[in-house]
């Protein structure tokens, strides 16, 4: 499965940047071992269902640490049967806009 997810912590530091506790999220993604990939909006993680939503509960409890409040945003791929979908998905749009 894919998920792309984004955390927003209620709370920001004092210009209103996020960026703390977002980094917090992200490590824990990338410190899981799963294929991710972090761009301005989202993080994108492959892996099997219970491994990926323990890294997403993960990421999400980093940033309530420092935060009272969490939002988060879910979007998920299931797609059994698939892997390397993270990189994949992006190499068909590609070749398909070469034609």
């Amino acid at each position: 499965m894919l998920v792309a997810f984004s955390i927003s912590p209620s709370t920001s530091d004092d210009t209103g940047g996020v960026s703390e506790a977002v980094a917090a999220a992200v490590r824990i993604v990338r410190e899981s071992g799963l294929p991710n990939e972090t761009n301005a909006m989202f993080t994108n993680i492959e892996g099997e269902w219970d491994e990926v939503m323990a890294v997403v509960k993960r990421a999400v409890d980093a940033v309530a640490a420092v935060s009272p409040r969490v939002g988060l945003v879910l979007k998920a791929d299931i797609r059994p049967g698939f892997t390397g979908e993270l990189t994949a998905k992006v190499e068909r749009v590609e070749r398909a806009l070469e034609q």
